[in-house]
């Protein structure tokens, strides 16, 4: 407001000195003016859903049987994105989503940062969201956390709740409620109280549909055909899943955001066939750098790509949204930032080529358990029983063991249990190997190793992870620290490595205030005990 009224003042100033202009002149363009700012910023509101252990094949438009009419919608309606990879497990996906950098560059290209470490993304990276707050955004995250009870153990004796509204436990939200439910209801809230002509950034991480395999009972109704009980469950989460991003949708257009949005949908790893998810016909699965475990569902939903329906087929990595989403919000990459993702804005609304040409899937010096890794089998300049995959161009090279390397079916006709064989094809694990060298393009579902075919492409891979290797950093990955344990900190999961001058004050304070709500939560359990059954229906 102070703002246009000096612009007022400048107008009345130039009337005063130029005789012509007349009144009628004036209101018009003071009219002008005043619509000017009225006009929507030109930032997109950028809204970016992370589905967790989504299967490669658990979506419609890949085939599954699993019904999701809202994904299927908004990918057909935008860009879906069939060689898009993201790694094989959370911590790496998310990690590096907020950073766009390969974890070699972060410290975390080994496993995932449990609750129990000392250890977090290291603070000196600026993430995502501190790059668009400071380009004018609100930034919003939501999601993670139990389905129901919201407690989460990391081993025997170390349990703690886990639901949070910023950093204080979230007791007074805690109603029972289904949390993917829960999550979309609370973006819906922060949709319907924003004020849309202000850029927003909304990052939603649901649970769903991760283990454990949890949903609320009108949803097993769709799947009574499905004789495979995880994967009817699986199938049912699924689709409670792509419910909720319907609801959030409507709130987009409900709310005025939707004209000037761009909505990204992800998975964070592959799906977990033995939790009933399904990365068929791709190799292996989460936890794996096989295709399954690594590429992933994604497409574009947004009034403004230029060619809607369409599908990219160029290269695209999970590190690629920093920049993409910092540029497009018409925020500054600085040098410093030492970026390892692209800005892919232009192959996915445009269909020009990637500018992508090459993906390290990750190096993982901790992880040396192939018995037959050398340097040798590396040509001289690698040893195999390291951990590593790469793609360039047409070919992936793995090394070390890449995990669990089977080709698993749908379990929806399968009555056998888990632990059995799903199909007559099976390829033998063999011992002795240590590299592996595939072109996806030609062979996506990496049937036939062409290692021993050609041996001047693996060496020249090799040489790549070598080149690689001389920029990671070392790995961060501590020890466990009983510090950790949320029964010193009010029962409650939650930041807990500090200067030791604050944690005494902050012991005495977190144990007060987490007690305390925790008492109302536990009264309110008790008035809730009896319609527990029917909350959940």
């Amino acid at each position: 407001m102070f703002t246009f009224v000096v612009l007022v003042g400048l107008f009345l100033l130039s009337v005063v000195t130029c005789d012509y202009v007349s009144w009628e002149n004036l209101n018009s363009n003071l009219q002008n003016r005043a619509n000017e700012f009225e006009k929507p910023r030109t930032q997109p509101h950028i809204i970016f859903i992370l589905a967790d252990d989504q299967g490669f094949r658990d979506v419609g438009y890949h085939g599954s049987e699993i019904k999701t009419p809202t994904l299927d919608r908004l990918a057909s309606e935008g860009v879906k994105l069939e060689n898009y990879y993201v790694q094989p497990i959370c911590s790496p996906s998310r990690s590096q989503f907020m950073t766009g950098r390969y974890q070699i560059h972060t410290g975390l290209q080994h496993s995932i940062i449990r609750p129990t470490q000392p250890n977090c993304l290291p603070l000196e990276n600026v993430t995502l969201p501190q790059k668009l707050k400071a380009v004018g955004y609100s930034t919003h995250m939501v999601g993670n956390g139990d389905y129901y009870s919201h407690y989460k153990c990391d081993s025997p004796g170390m349990c703690g709740y886990d639901l949070h509204e910023g950093e204080e436990a979230a007791w007074d939200q805690d109603r029972g409620i289904y949390s993917t439910l829960m999550y979309t209801q609370k973006v819906v809230d922060i949709l319907a109280s924003h004020d849309p002509r202000r850029p927003l950034f909304l990052y939603l991480a649901y649970q769903a549909v991760h283990s454990p395999l949890q949903v609320p009972s009108r949803y097993l109704e769709r799947y009574k055909s499905i004789p495979n009980l995880h994967r009817r469950k699986y199938a049912a989460m699924v689709s409670c899943l792509d419910e909720a991003v319907n609801n959030i949708t409507l709130a987009l257009k409900r709310y005025g955001y939707y004209d000037n949005s761009i909505l990204v949908y992800s998975t964070d790893n592959g799906g977990q066939p033995m939790a009933g998810g399904s990365n068929w016909p791709l190799r292996g699965s989460k936890g794996t750098y096989w295709e399954g475990g690594i590429r992933a569902v994604g497409f574009v939903h947004s009034p403004l790509l230029l060619k809607k329906g369409t599908r990219c087929q160029g290269l695209v990595h999970i590190t690629d949204w920093y920049p993409t989403l910092v540029t497009l919000a018409e925020g500054t990459l600085e040098e410093d930032l030492d970026l390892d993702g692209y800005d892919v804005w232009e192959a996915i609304s445009e269909g020009l080529p990637s500018p992508r040409q090459d993906i390290l899937h990750n190096i993982d010096p901790i992880y040396t358990k192939a018995k037959n890794g050398s340097l040798k089998a590396g040509h001289g300049v690698w040893n195999t029983a390291v951990q590593a995959a790469i793609r360039v161009g047409d070919w992936k090279l793995l090394t070390g063991i890449p995990g669990y390397s089977d080709w698993v079916p749908p379990q929806t006709f399968s009555t056998l249990l888990l632990a059995n064989r799903w199909h007559n094809e099976r390829v033998r694990w063999d011992r002795g190997k240590s590299l592996w060298l595939f072109n996806i393009t030609a062979d996506p579902y990496e049937r036939v190793d062409l290692s021993r075919r050609y041996p001047h492409v693996v060496k020249k891979l090799l040489l790549r992870l070598a080149e690689y290797n001389k920029t990671a950093v070392p790995v961060r990955y501590p020890a466990k620290d009983s510090r950790s344990n949320p029964q010193l900190h009010g029962g409650v999961w939650g930041p807990w490595c500090k200067e030791e001058e604050e944690e005494e004050e902050d012991r005495e304070s977190n144990l007060l205030t987490n007690q305390l709500g925790k008492r109302r939560h536990r009264k309110k359990g008790r008035r809730k005990h009896k319609i527990k059954r029917k909350s959940r229906e």
